[in-house]
């Protein structure tokens, strides 16, 4: 990129920039749309149809909305920042005029208009197709959101920093994932000793927190407890996210 250029563009439009290529580019990968906005709503329709009972479907509605921002945040940084750091190409940005926190800015901002738009296709779909209620509080549910897309997205960063290969990024990051939905969507009705290590991880207070927004309507005097946990995790997130932080590739 010419120099005249970031002269001429502040920070924000060259972040705006980024985030608009990023788009560009996500629409243009099929199989990343599939994962990031048809796999839940599967999920969902598959669930929901087993599950008749409407007091289940209230809870896996958010359940699986607690589910998407943890795939199009976590999931996916984790995937695209090993590949864009065993690719080269972390480096060769770093090289350029671009700011770094512009470019990065613009890959998280892909990542978080990913989740939005998840979080919005779940909630109308729990409305039209199985009965639940428009959010109670939606207050809260932006609140939880936005917590839950920093939390999951600087831990997606932070264990991209583990995976030596994108090759390895599938098992890495599916080690952690599927284990985490399946003791998460639910906690309340897990076995004891599954229910304590839900409860020590962010997701399934995320999902508390997406019931009471979305079902409930208890309001965040009831939530400081999950808004707990998922600020913790957050905090370790980013700390870990920026220590190891690296633009080499791994491997030569």
């Amino acid at each position: 990129m010419p120099e005249h250029v970031t002269q001429s563009h502040g920070f924000a439009a060259l972040s705006w920039r980024q985030y608009r290529l990023e788009r560009r580019m996500f629409w243009r990968n099929p199989s990343a749309a599939f994962f990031n906005f048809l796999l839940p709503l599967l999920f969902l329709v598959l669930l929901a149809a087993v599950l008749t009972k409407q007091s289940q479907r209230d809870v896996i509605v958010p359940g699986i909305a607690g589910m998407a921002v943890l795939a199009t945040t976590f999931s996916a940084l984790a995937y695209n920042m090993v590949f864009l750091r065993e690719q080269g190409i972390l480096k060769r940005m770093r090289g350029t005029p671009l700011p770094s926190g512009a470019y990065l800015l613009g890959i998280a901002g892909n990542a978080v208009m990913n989740t939005a738009v998840q979080i919005v296709l779940i909630t109308v779909a729990g409305k039209v197709l199985y009965g639940i209620d428009w959010p109670q509080d939606v207050g809260e549910l932006v609140l939880f959101v936005v917590l839950g897309v920093v939390c999951f997205a600087s831990l997606g960063v932070a264990l991209a920093h583990a995976i030596p290969t994108f090759e390895a990024a599938t098992v890495y990051v599916n080690m952690i994932f599927l284990p985490v939905v399946f003791i998460s969507i639910d906690a309340a009705h897990d076995p004891s000793f599954l229910k304590g290590i839900a409860e020590a991880l962010p997701l399934a207070h995320l999902v508390q927190g997406l019931h009471d927004a979305m079902v409930t309507g208890n309001g965040i005097g009831d939530a400081w407890s999950a808004l707990g946990v998922l600020a913790v995790w957050t905090v370790l997130g980013v700390v870990l996210a920026i220590r190891g932080f690296s633009w080499e590739q791994r491997r030569t």
